[in-house]
């Protein structure tokens, strides 16, 4: 019986430490990581935490980076640069959107009532980022447009490809 009890014991022991070893990842805010600088009147400082993944270098990054539109069946973009800057002395990324303009879109005759809300983006030359969870994506942009993004990963499995 006291081998038992001991055993019993020793079970909740272990259990309370595995569970007691889970730390929850905190999320620092901004200027504790590096001297970011602020947001201009006229723009807006998006800031993107990425969580931690298993396999971090399989992983990429997409960023969307645009404002809700009310638009027709058109395909349509926003005309616009993203920049990519440096923190000085620190040697981090930061990304700069200075205008974004008018609405480019294909000239197709729509039926009538097609019109709907969508986020329309601008077409920028950032490509897939690199997943790191250690340092945040920051982006400056106008008062009116938005950031978004997705994150990709991919499948575990892996496919063999036709020879022909």
């Amino acid at each position: 019986m006291k081998k038992l009890m001991l055993l019993v014991l020793m079970g909740m022991a272990l259990s309370a430490c595995t569970s007691g070893q889970k730390v929850q990842q905190t999320e620092q805010k901004l200027n504790e990581i590096a001297p970011y600088p602020d947001a201009k009147a006229d723009a807006t400082r998006y800031v993107i935490h990425l969580p931690g993944l298993k396999d971090e270098a399989n992983a990429k990054v997409e960023i969307l980076i645009g404002k809700e539109m009310n638009v027709d069946c058109n395909t349509r973009s926003l005309g616009g640069t993203v920049k990519e800057q440096e923190l000085k002395g620190w040697g981090y990324s930061y990304y700069v959107v200075e205008e974004a303009k008018g609405s480019i879109s294909t000239m197709m005759a729509c039926p009538e009532g097609t019109n709907e809300n969508k986020f329309v983006t601008i077409n920028h030359n950032l490509g897939l980022l690199n997943y790191n969870s250690r340092l945040p994506l920051v982006f400056y942009v106008p008062k009116d447009v938005t950031v978004k993004y997705r994150i990709w990963q991919p499948e575990a499995k892996i496919l063999q490809a036709n020879a022909e």
